[in-house]
């Protein structure tokens, strides 16, 4: 038999709206000693020196992580104009600079290649593994890489507000994978005067709100209290992208034991991926074919 795991079988979401200064690791590491949950995860890594939601999976709920991480997000970020630095925001070192600084209306027109699908090159200090390797690791040590570009889809890119010649406030909502920072230089690039993040917050990142979030005081203050465990979300707002197909009570149990289980379907085609719910719960993930939902992850809440 297996050992069995500490702590407390509790699934679902804390919303935290993370400080700076702070890792996301570290946050996720609070949250489980706050809760005494057995097992607890974070969909989507923010740097740092970044604030805003950090949704943290617990339980179960770490199932669902990935349809959170492939949701769009969407920060409120300043960029610092005039200066690269060697990691692309406040933290790093000035590595050159400028004198010339772009009207609005230069930034507003440097701004639309950056919208849609675009190509990205990530910041040398960043997680992006290199031949087995961080790239942050790498970078510490002094040396350069070259990082290939990755595919980014940009929803939205705009500019908020300009309190001085040498800032720009911009708010983008993006798909999975997007670098702020790596927006940040290759603006300043393209504006012909360098350019890195002063300050960084993600507002939202799928259907989880910053404003909603608990403050790391509120969960010192809570730990380990009743009263923390009602700020716990259902697994299911995990979801909230996929369709959701309720099942037969045949059809759950099937499911449960991992085989395809017999929902009752709508607005979904042949093919599709949805998740099965039986008395409000979340059952399975998987994909849809013919009455049936074929699971690919099954979810355990009893």
């Amino acid at each position: 038999m297996g050992r069995k795991r500490k702590g407390r079988a509790i699934s679902g979401w804390l919303v935290v709206d993370k400080p700076a200064g702070v890792t996301s690791t570290a946050v996720v590491n609070k949250v489980r000693w706050a809760l005494q949950a057995q097992k607890a995860g974070h969909a989507g890594t923010l740097d740092p020196a970044a604030t805003g939601v950090l949704a943290v999976a617990l339980g179960e709920a770490t199932k669902t992580v990935p349809y959170i991480t492939d949701a769009l997000k969407c920060y409120r970020f300043m960029v610092r104009l005039g200066q690269a630095t060697t990691t692309d925001d406040a933290e790093g070192t000035v590595i050159a600079a400028s004198d010339a600084r772009p009207t609005d209306a230069e930034i507003a027109t440097a701004l639309v290649p950056f919208r849609g699908e675009i190509m990205q090159v990530p910041p040398q200090f960043s997680a992006v593994k290199v031949d087995g390797e961080r790239a942050y690791d790498i970078a510490r040590a002094g040396e350069e890489m070259e990082l290939a570009a990755r595919p980014l889809w940009v929803e939205r890119l705009e500019i908020i507000t300009r309190p001085d010649p040498d800032h720009v406030e911009l708010e983008m909502v993006c798909g999975k994978g997007g670098y702020v920072r790596s927006i940040a230089r290759d603006l300043g690039a393209a504006l012909g005067c360098h350019g890195h993040v002063a300050w960084l917050r993600r507002t939202w990142s799928g259907p989880f709100d910053a404003s909603d979030g608990l403050s790391m005081e509120q969960i010192e203050a809570l730990a380990q209290s009743p009263e923390l465990d009602t700020h716990i979300r259902p697994l299911e707002q995990g979801l909230a992208d996929l369709p959701e197909l309720p099942a037969t009570p045949e059809g759950a149990a099937k499911m449960r034991n991992g085989n395809p289980g017999m929902v009752l379907a709508a607005n979904v085609d042949y093919g599709d991926e949805a998740w099965a719910s039986y008395q409000g719960r979340a059952v399975a993930v998987g994909i849809y074919k013919a009455g049936e939902l074929h699971p690919s992850r099954v979810f355990n809440l009893d």
